[in-house]
């Protein structure tokens, strides 16, 4: 009887605990009412959360009274009790943490190449056309970020200039005001009457600190007056060196990129190289477009840029791990020659049919790691990765500084609030022992290596290793000889200032691994949720291509991008030789531009005849293949490789929405490059191009990219 009256008591707790239970869902804004997407919704105490959309919409199962978090990078953390009502809309308040003044001068004609100036120069006509009392209030409404608050509405009325981010001008964290080449106040700026002003430069935080040191590192607003303008070519002198100067001031560096050029068909017919699913090359120029920064060329990996977009190729239908995929089409850029498509698509696995994964998080938490897109970032973007970890896979926590040590032990899945606790506890300080903090990772990573599962170290880091084994060669040794044990890499790049490119795509390239830089909390969203399975799980290792033309009908060739994953020709079919990794559905693009035979070209002009080797096309065999590609790939626990082979027919045909796009994608990296093979083409052609391949965009991911493009031209 008493058994059954506890079942009773028991069956009623639970139809009541589920009776509370409910959806809610709402907005997330700032305080502008301007939506915040991928921000954080956290049930507080338990695993439950969620993000919002692009829109800042969220939905989350919870129960009344308990407690959500609402969070977002750069805005104060606010939490809510779930009560009645269905619909709880949060407002965000920034909290001043951010260290990076981002100006942009909207609403204001512009020439063409000003949006690609770090700097923004507004001659005094434009803010005098809008009435207004001051330079100050001038600025208002056409400078993205920048508020103007005023206090006391009267005679004595004072104005505080906040940017975005809670920089202000009259406060602490304050941006430097230079008025004639001197350092001056706010209040002086905001007494200027704007006749009497010839011209105002506003220069971004990083840029603002490449002319004026520390004092300019929030940013640099500098007036010329009417009286002053003779000295406005020492300040035009200045604006003109500050692109040479910001690349010395951020510290950063890429490996350099010799343009690959055309090649004789006839002489030299096969195009060897490595497969490169890493994508840090386009997140990474678009952060510099957004910042307004000048891009290098070195920093330009059209190859990355191309295979960070999505395309419609078929999933594979046999026994291998990946489909393979050709088109040729005319050029867009040039009508003398051809485009070639070779596309890739491996194979897509649901998160839970993924075998079990034994992951270690090796994290820099050195001093140079403290500014709010590093590790604040960083921390928030692993978050999303812990949310989706199952109760088979573990996690282990590395970090390193002036030294390594774990900081979380092996942890099932299940405990996400145990590792989000850990993951919270991190601080930056110190200097950078990158070699160390590998040793260690690798050293856990094997301790609890998982023979049918998935062996992973994640490094993130800004890539300024400084302490023990740091220099690029160094590197290259250790993670070479760190590969070896089965456990692959992933290498996550955070931040901007002492960002070493070049280091991180080295560890990534030699170390079975790839690679991804993460800007935004977009972009980590993208990477840990959308991608989960092809960022962490490898279908396919040591993927290599071997393109053949056919001498017929090509009379030269070359490969656009790619240009430091190249291989030797007799490397194909060496086993020994490390090329790239595949993971579960990701794609992989190779675009050639082709040269028909029979045209003259200045591509083509430098033939040479040999003597003993014939180099002169066979007109009887094959005359209907325009190239034939070759594919080997290991499967990722064995150590022979598998050929496949694909021959495309001596065809042009109709270019697709997916090739037209990746067209676009790739000439705009050329443009940005400045390369010789871009035959005067102008971002409009790249624009006109990419909206013929907008197609579907379910993630919205082009159309990004189009806007992107609209701001820079």
């Amino acid at each position: 009887m008493k058994t059954g009256l506890n079942l009773i008591i028991a069956l009623f707790m639970v139809v009541q605990l589920h009776a509370q239970q409910k959806t809610v869902s709402g907005v997330i804004t700032d305080q502008d009412g301007i939506p915040l997407p991928s921000a954080t919704v956290l049930q507080m105490g338990t695993a439950n959360g969620t993000t919002s959309d692009f829109d800042g919409n969220y939905s989350i199962s919870v129960n009344v009274k308990d407690v959500l978090e609402f969070s977002y990078l750069g805005y104060k953390s606010k939490q809510v009790v779930v009560t009645d009502a269905n619909t709880i809309n949060v407002v965000l308040q920034e909290n001043g943490s951010l260290d990076e003044v981002s100006i942009t001068m909207l609403g204001i004609s512009r020439s063409q190449d000003e949006v690609k100036k770090s700097v923004t120069t507004i001659q005094s006509e434009k803010i005098i056309k809008a009435y207004n009392p001051n330079v100050v209030n001038g600025l208002a409404g056409k400078v993205s970020g920048l508020k103007i608050k005023t206090n006391n509405n009267g005679v004595n009325q004072t104005t505080r200039i906040v940017l975005r981010g809670n920089r202000s001008l009259s406060g602490t964290n304050e941006a430097l005001i230079v008025i004639d080449g001197k350092i001056s106040s706010a209040e002086k700026l905001v007494n200027l009457a704007p006749k009497k002003i010839a011209s105002t430069h506003v220069v971004r935080g990083a840029e603002g600190s490449a002319l004026y040191g520390s004092q300019g590192a929030n940013g640099v607003i500098i007036v010329t007056t009417v009286d002053g303008n003779k000295n406005n070519a020492k300040i035009s002198k200045l604006v003109q060196t500050n692109k040479e100067l910001q690349h010395k001031f951020l510290n950063e560096s890429y490996t350099k990129i010799h343009e690959n050029k055309f090649k004789i068909a006839a002489a030299t017919p096969l195009s060897t190289f490595s497969i490169d699913v890493d994508k840090a090359g386009y997140s990474n120029v678009r952060r510099m477009i957004n910042n307004g920064q000048l891009i290098p060329a070195n920093a330009v990996k059209i190859e990355e840029m191309v295979n960070y977009f999505d395309y419609n190729y078929p999933q594979p239908t046999d026994e291998h791990p990946f489909s393979i995929n050709t088109e040729v089409v005319k050029t867009p850029w040039h009508q003398d020659t051809k485009l070639v498509r070779i596309g890739l698509q491996g194979k897509i696995y649901d998160n839970e049919n993924l075998p079990a994964a034994n992951l270690t998080f090796l994290i820099d938490v050195s001093g140079s790691m403290g500014n709010q897109n590093k590790l604040p970032l960083l921390k928030e973007a692993f978050k999303l990765l812990v949310n989706q970890l199952r109760p088979k896979d573990n996690v282990a926590i590395v970090v390193y500084a002036g030294a390594a040590g774990v900081v979380l032990e092996p942890t099932s899945g299940k405990h996400k609030t145990k590792i989000i606790e850990a993951l919270n506890q991190l601080n930056a300080g110190g200097s950078t022992a990158g070699g160390q903090g590998i040793e260690l990772a690798y050293k856990l990573a094997q301790e609890n290596f998982n023979k049918k599962g998935n062996n992973r170290v994640i490094l993130a880091t800004d890539g300024d290793f400084n302490v023990g084994a740091s220099s690029n060669d160094a590197m290259e040794k250790l993670i070479v000889k760190k590969r070896e044990s089965g456990v692959f890499l992933s290498v996550l790049g955070f931040g901007y200032g002492n960002y070493k490119d070049d280091k991180l795509e080295i560890l990534a390239d030699k170390g079975n691994g790839n690679h991804a830089y993460i800007d935004t909390m977009q972009e980590a969203r993208r990477i840990f949720e959308t991608e989960f399975g092809g960022t962490l799980f490898t279908i396919a290792k040591d993927v290599k291509i071997q393109v053949e033309f056919n001498p017929n009908h090509v009379q030269a060739y070359r490969l656009i991008g790619y240009e430091n994953r190249l291989l030797a020709d007799e490397d194909f079919v060496n086993d020994a030789i490390d090329a790239g990794e595949l993971g579960a559905g990701h794609t992989v693009t190779a675009l050639y531009e082709v040269l028909p035979v029979g045209i003259e070209s200045e591509y083509a002009k430098d033939t040479i005849d040999l003597k003993y080797t014939k180099n002169k096309a066979e007109t009887n065999q094959y005359n209907d293949e325009l190239f034939t590609v070759k594919f080997r790939y290991k499967k990722p626990d064995e150590d022979k490789s598998i050929e496949m082979i694909h021959v495309q027919k001596n065809e042009t045909t109709e270019a697709t929405e997916d090739m037209n796009f990746a067209s676009a994608v790739a000439l705009f990296g050329m443009q940005l490059r400045e390369s010789q093979f871009y035959n005067n083409t102008n971002t409009q052609d790249v624009i006109a191009l990419a909206n013929k391949g907008r197609g579907e965009d379910k993630s919205g991911y082009r159309a990004e990219f189009v806007r992107l493009i609209s701001t820079f031209k």
